[in-house]
């Protein structure tokens, strides 16, 4: 970066938001200007003034996304960092598709965002152009609805990848909507115009998963009467999706290995040498590292495979997506049906919340659908809720919510705690793995910030903005609180 005075622009109608952000960026060395309406910054920017932007997403006159766009024509080449407290799958890939330099969700790390400002001004003359629009349905991304951490995250690594053709590997349990994250990532691609065929290793009997995959020619096997075209060439201009790729056998993981390194491949029974176009995209509930231990995975097919890895986290790790789920499920229903939608009492709310959820997405969404035929009330009370709830072994008692005060932390080891050290350990392989990973000096850092964000964001909510009482239950000073709202712009 340059020894002159960079000057940042600030677009945010919260005044909390833009104070923050304008302290810590001018003590960091720039000039800033703030302004409460986008429409502002962007007469100040078409004069050539500024040499970066940050904007939030949702604004009065002007969305932010529609001030990168305005950005990107007028003056292009200037890095935006957009921040949104309403982070979406839409608007994730969005923003990047739109040129943005980088995409962040609040509650932000103030730290991050300086350094993000320092990197984004020393890269200005290398910034990528924008990349064309994809024509998004938001109907099409009902299963991506969630405002926790890990659904954030995972929506702004999707964002990244859009115009990218590197291989993906989608990590997660079943349930939890790995075909779904595999058809957003062809639906934001620059193959998206072509094909996305599915295979489910799981599925298939492993005497027929190489003809389904390379196609076979006439009279290669019994009951070969005529050739036939595999997913290779059916994707061909493409997205293949190798889904529940751990179920696939040695072999014909050898040869699928083979067609990824040389991108050719024959049909079974075959001699003609036919060339691969396609981009693969694999789904695995498995433990992967643990079946190459155990010699039923190849460890080289692994890596060729888990180039950009994403993790889908189970329902149980977000349970405050739950109540959102379940009435965008309860609403899509209803349209279906022509039915007016139903809703959930707040003890059945409570009950849904704190289940463990064993088939994550798709059992939620199958409990909803029978619920929304099998009660006659409008109101959806626990007694209602199948009765395998009531006995779940994650909790003691699932029509009272846990308690504030002394028993919370008791509460909190017994159901959450493992979980917990799950999210911790995914955010950190996810923060390895990414493929814009930059050398690591930080990372206590990060990672407790982002608990210590979401922690104290969930109890100043509980108590409703009562600083006192939140400190009581955190086991904090007061003042110690509050200089933690204000370091981290809560």
């Amino acid at each position: 970066m340059n020894r002159e005075i960079k000057t940042i622009l600030i677009a945010d109608d919260d005044r909390s938001i833009r104070f923050v952000l304008e302290t810590a960026l001018t003590n960091a060395g720039f000039q800033v200007n703030a302004f409460e309406d986008g429409r502002d910054l962007l007469a100040v920017a078409a004069q050539g003034q500024g040499d970066l932007v940050i904007t939030d997403v949702v604004m009065p006159s002007v969305s932010g996304l529609d001030l990168l766009k305005t950005i990107n024509t007028t003056r292009p080449g200037l890095p935006v960092i957009v921040i949104t407290a309403q982070s979406t799958l839409r608007n994730a890939v969005q923003a990047f598709e739109r040129g943005a330099f980088e995409y962040i969700s609040k509650p932000f790390d103030i730290v991050k965002i300086v350094d993000l400002v320092k990197q984004a001004l020393s890269q200005e003359n290398k910034k990528a152009k924008p990349r064309h629009l994809s024509g998004m349905d938001s109907d099409r991304f009902g299963g991506f609805i969630g405002s926790s951490l890990a659904m954030q995250e995972l929506f702004r690594t999707i964002g990244r990848l859009a115009n990218s053709e590197m291989t993906v590997l989608i990590h997660g349990e079943s349930g939890t909507g790995k075909e779904l994250v595999a058809r957003a990532v062809h639906a934001h691609s620059p193959r998206r115009k072509g094909p996305m065929t599915t295979i489910n290793m799981a599925a298939i009997p492993k005497n027929l998963i190489e003809s389904e995959l390379f196609g076979h020619e006439k009279g290669a096997f019994t009951g070969a009467i005529s050739r036939r075209t595999g997913h290779f060439e059916r994707a061909k201009g493409g997205t293949l999706f190798l889904d529940e790729i751990g179920d696939m056998s040695m072999d014909a993981q050898t040869r699928l290995l083979r067609v990824i390194q040389d991108g050719t491949f024959t049909r079974v029974g075959g001699q003609d040498t036919l060339t691969t176009n396609v981009r693969i995209v694999a789904a695995t509930h498995q433990d992967l590292p643990a079946a190459i231990t155990e010699g039923r995975f190849r460890e080289d097919l692994y890596y060729r495979l888990n180039v950009v890895p994403l993790y889908i986290p189970s329902l149980r790790a977000r349970p405050e997506d739950i109540p959102l789920l379940a009435d965008f499920f309860l609403a899509q229903v209803a349209k279906k049906t022509g039915e007016r939608p139903k809703q959930f009492s707040v003890q059945a709310m409570e009950q849904l919340s704190a289940y463990s959820w064993p088939g994550n997405v798709r059992e939620l969404e199958n409990m909803v659908q029978r619920l929304m035929v099998l009660v006659s009330n409008d109101l959806i009370l626990p007694e209602h809720l199948d009765l395998s709830m009531a006995t779940n072994p994650s909790s003691e008692d699932l029509s009272e919510p846990l308690t504030m005060g002394v028993e919370l932390g008791t509460e909190v080891d017994k159901v959450a705690g493992p979980e917990l050290e799950d999210l911790v350990i995914a955010a950190v392989d996810q923060h390895f793995r990414s493929p814009d990973a930059r050398d690591i000096t930080n990372l206590y850092d990060l990672i407790v910030n982002r608990v210590e964000v979401a922690l104290i964001t969930r109890v100043l909510q509980e108590t409703h903005g009562n600083r006192v009482k939140a400190a009581g239950i955190l086991g904090i000073n007061r003042n110690t609180l509050r200089k933690k709202i204000q370091d981290h712009g809560l």
